[in-house]
């Protein structure tokens, strides 16, 4: 294996770069923390401009497939806990190129009925990776996600997609006029969940190409908003419950698409 080079200040220049890239001061370079997704970062073939890891940091494989691909560089737990994301730090930081997934502009992309998702002010950068890791499980087919929202690559956002942020189709900053616009070049249908007046998610042919518009979590779509639909879309609750929050209401949504589309094939 071999040996990292040691890291001892505070103020060195890559432990100054790390906290940049960690707060989103560098928008082609990502901050990946953790042993899962450094793993998952290697193994979606993205490439890692270097690796931080401390002296306690016991995956030896690990270290040897970054080193090959990599600089990998020592610091101390004390050190990793200044560039560190998380409270209890798993002593393994990665800084990673930005994934080149976005869709919007592929001749080449593939419709196969398989839905695309909206994402409106999402704030919540636990709720947005959530929603990624559900749309990569469920086999959608990308995920734009509008101004004003979370970043999908953010540390949160990346722990909470799991891993599924570096291979998801994923467009940011695009406005909804944009969004809509690009499905109805493409002849995609527009579905805006509409949890007052929208068809039982169950009851709408998912097999038809579709591009599913959800809302914040806390105003959803407005009503301007859900007059540009082809359809609206809700997921049934029983009485008493106020809603479902977005990941939730995501997963049920898409997982009756992925189960339309099985049986559609079969």
């Amino acid at each position: 294996m071999a040996i990292p080079e040691p890291i001892t200040s505070r103020d060195n220049r890559r432990l100054i770069n790390a906290r940049k890239v960690r707060d989103g001061g560098i928008r082609e370079l990502i901050f990946v923390e953790g042993r899962r997704l450094v793993a998952e970062a290697l193994s979606a073939g993205l490439t890692i401009d270097e690796c931080l890891v401390t002296e306690s940091f016991d995956d030896a494989e690990l270290l040897d497939r970054l080193a090959a691909n990599a600089p990998v560089f020592n610091i101390s737990d004390q050190l990793l806990r200044t560039i560190a994301d998380t409270p209890n730090p798993q002593g393994i930081v990665a800084i990673v190129q930005r994934p080149k997934n976005a869709f919007l502009h592929r001749q080449d992309l593939p419709l196969d009925a398989s839905p695309f998702v909206f994402l409106k002010a999402v704030n919540n950068p636990s709720n947005l990776g959530a929603v990624v890791r559900t749309a990569e499980a469920a086999g959608a087919g990308g995920v734009v996600i509008s101004p004003g929202s979370a970043k999908a690559f953010s540390p949160k956002s990346l722990r909470a997609a799991m891993g599924s942020a570096f291979r998801m189709p994923i467009e940011e900053g695009i406005g909804l006029m944009k969004a809509i616009e690009w499905a109805r070049s493409r002849g995609i249908r527009i579905a805006g969940t509409d949890p007052i007046d929208g068809t039982d998610h169950a009851a709408i042919d998912w097999t038809v190409p579709s591009l599913v518009l959800f809302g914040s979590e806390a105003h959803g779509l407005e009503s301007e908003e859900i007059a540009m639909c082809d359809t609206t879309v809700r997921v049934s609750i029983d009485t008493g419950v106020e809603s479902l929050n977005l990941a939730a209401s995501a997963a049920v949504i898409l997982f009756e698409a992925r189960r339309q589309r099985f049986n559609a094939m079969s």
